[in-house]
């Protein structure tokens, strides 16, 4: 899923190339991502857009001498584009605005599950929609951070990844900043203390601060990335090797040292999740989890990936 740094340089982008533009058609949209029918997407059409904004991780684009808000959302598999005139595109767009020149502004959404959001809002409606969201997390302040952690106590890359608490972090960044950190993803939030508080908004504020900067440089997530989807390679920070853990909607990596108890993740301090066996072996091999499905056996180092079903989803909102 695209995330605040990926979502900011292309606010950036999108504000270089679509603001000011006046839509001559807007459309196509597959029935299954457009959440709003009043307004009707077509009163777009002949009005100018402004320049792009973000709250978390949805795009906002004002509609000039109007009281509305184009409002999109990638979620996990969409991703936008601006086209230029003559070129073909998608023969089927999740979502499409054709602009005055003839430029289109395209989302096209992979996979059959179909989560991408496009709405068009009256302002107040969108600010009701948004208001569960969670400050910002590019800039937050340490104390600020404290009181998002101690309001309900759940594991930290949980935590990250929930934008009523901090919005604009999903499981990439959760996973480059808890190993920044040097804190496990399965900590306690209510239960950090103060230097691990600070050592967390700092990994929070410096990552998401290096991230636009290499996305903007057009790095690939091969080159931006140092602990997600790192697989039995080594940990940047620790050198330990990389392990991860299977979600149905996310996965977690973490560093996996000789003894559990050091490294970036120190695992072995949380033997109510991986079980109470304090050794490697056994913590890669014969771990018992209380909602495994299966442990499927990676090339490099075998047993270091484990799956895990998916828990009951929170409630969220219908816009954000």
């Amino acid at each position: 899923m695209p995330e605040y740094p990926e979502i900011e340089a292309l606010r950036e982008l999108l504000e270089a190339r679509v603001s000011g533009q006046t839509v001559a058609r807007a459309g196509p949209t597959h029935l299954a991502i457009l959440k709003t029918i009043d307004p009707p997407l077509n009163s777009l059409e002949g009005a100018t857009l402004g320049a792009p904004l973000r709250r978390g991780k949805p795009l906002l684009f004002p509609v000039s001498a109007a009281d509305l808000v184009l409002h999109v959302h990638q979620m996990s598999a969409g991703r936008i584009s601006v086209l230029k005139l003559g070129v073909t595109g998608p023969k089927r767009p999740a979502f499409s605005l054709t602009l005055e020149f003839g430029e289109r502004l395209v989302m096209t959404e992979h996979g059959s599950k179909k989560r991408a959001r496009v709405g068009l809002y009256r302002t107040g409606a969108l600010d009701e929609g948004l208001s569960h969201l969670g400050p910002e997390a590019y800039d937050i302040t340490d104390d600020a951070l404290a009181d998002a952690l101690g309001a309900e106590s759940r594991r930290l890359h949980s935590f990250l990844r929930d934008q009523r608490a901090l919005a604009g972090i999903g499981c990439a960044w959760a996973n480059q900043i808890l190993n920044r950190s040097k804190l496990s993803p399965y900590a306690l939030s209510g239960k950090l203390g103060a230097d691990e508080v600070r050592r967390l908004g700092v990994a929070i504020r410096s990552s998401l601060s290096e991230g636009p900067d290499a996305r903007r440089a057009g790095k690939s997530d091969k080159q931006v990335y140092t602990v997600y989807k790192r697989l039995d390679e080594t940990c940047p920070t620790c050198a330990a090797a990389l392990a991860q853990v299977d979600f149905e909607e996310h996965t977690i990596f973490y560093c996996q040292p000789a003894r559990p108890t050091d490294g970036c993740s120190r695992i072995g301090d949380y033997p109510e999740f991986f079980g109470s066996s304090t050794t490697k072996q056994s913590l890669t091999m014969d771990v018992v989890l209380p909602r495994v499905l299966s442990t499927r056996r990676a090339a490099a180092t075998p047993n270091s990936r484990i799956s895990v079903p998916p828990r009951t989803p929170r409630a969220f909102s219908w816009i954000g």
